[in-house]
């Protein structure tokens, strides 16, 4: 199975980032990191091996990103604004240079946004925002209201970060269109501490009209061997 690494420092970010990828062709998947990951975590849990037959068959190409969040949402020292100022100048990276390198390693228009509990959130929320340019979301056991990590609290810039809050004010009819023709896949565990905010979400989105498809799973359903199950199931489109 082909695998490399690539690096530059990014301008939005002022500091290097890593991107692994992972097979050859195919649609093309960001996936990104759990709360304390970097790129290579989903390699170090085999979570590729969990997809192989769609890498090695040129199915799936997998593009697994940096994070920043010990300097946005775990950086408690900061004031919520500040975090998510740093998380808006991650989003900037991710969309200026993450995407235009992805498809300079493989032109397929298909583009999936995935990722496992801070990373649900980070492949809902980059997802949401670009809709015309991210064609399916995957978030396992992820944020819905990254307010959870505020204490509550919110303002103009946590509002922009905030798929619970700017997806119920969103009425732009080009952006619903956009949204009408993602495929949306929220699966969690009904004892997940964030299982009622990924049922309000859902049905929030439902009475806007974008269809997506709520999976709750029995128990915790939060971590690795559930999240190997479902990545089988769900990558391919809701079941």
């Amino acid at each position: 199975m082909q695998i490399e690494s690539h690096g530059w420092v990014s301008p939005a970010l002022g500091k290097e980032m890593i991107v692994a990828v992972v097979g050859h062709g195919g649609a093309r998947v960001v996936v990104f990191p759990s709360s304390g990951g970097q790129h290579d975590e989903w390699l170090s849990r085999n979570m590729h091996q969990v997809l192989a037959e769609h890498l090695e068959r040129g199915w799936l190409q997998m593009f697994l990103v940096d994070s920043v969040n010990h300097e946005s949402w775990h950086a408690e020292q900061l004031a919520p604004g500040a975090r998510a100022a740093r998380h808006l100048q991650y989003d900037r990276y991710l969309a200026d240079e993450l995407l235009p390198f992805t498809q300079s390693q493989n032109p397929n228009p298909y583009v999936i946004a995935a990722g496992a509990s801070m990373g649900g959130y980070h492949a809902l929320c980059f997802g949401l925002k670009h809709p015309e340019r991210v064609a399916r979301i995957l978030s396992m056991s992820g944020l819905a209201d990254i307010r959870r990590l505020t204490g509550g609290v919110s303002d103009e810039k946590v509002y922009l970060c905030n798929p619970g809050e700017f997806m119920r004010n969103e009425h732009e009819p080009q952006r619903l269109a956009a949204f009408l023709r993602q495929d949306i896949i929220l699966a969690i565990g009904e004892d997940d501490r964030m299982c009622a905010d990924n049922r309000e979400f859902s049905s929030m989105l439902w009475a806007k009209g974008i269809g997506n498809a709520l999976r709750v799973w029995r128990g915790w359903a939060h971590d690795w061997q559930y999240w190997e199950q479902m990545l089988r199931l769900y990558i391919g489109g809701h079941d």
